[in-house]
């Protein structure tokens, strides 16, 4: 399913989460949780070891997304660092990339 958020006051949020978040399904976890939310983007792992979540909607459902990924990965997360920018409107659903 394609969300499309362009001129509904969307937000892009980039997220790179660190501590131990690579191989204990994180990527999983977080695409299945973008299932129950209203966002499109990725999640994938990065080559320093962290993982990079990207997505796209409205404020308080990326709010919503985010809290419910680190509550489901709070014993792996050390620290999250969030950015916000422009939507791109490039999306079609959520995905894990490689």
């Amino acid at each position: 399913m394609r969300h499309s958020f362009a001129g509904m006051g969307s937000v892009r949020r980039q997220i790179l989460f660190s501590g131990r978040v690579q191989g204990v399904c994180f990527r999983a976890t977080t695409r299945e949780v973008a299932d129950r939310f209203a966002v499109a983007g990725f999640v994938r792992n990065l080559a320093d070891g962290r993982v990079e979540l990207v997505a796209e909607g409205e404020p308080s459902e990326l709010d919503r997304f985010v809290e419910t990924v680190q509550e489901a990965m709070s014993g792996f997360i050390r620290n999250a660092e969030i950015s916000e920018s422009e939507p791109r409107d490039e999306f079609n659903g959520f995905a894990v990339r490689y």
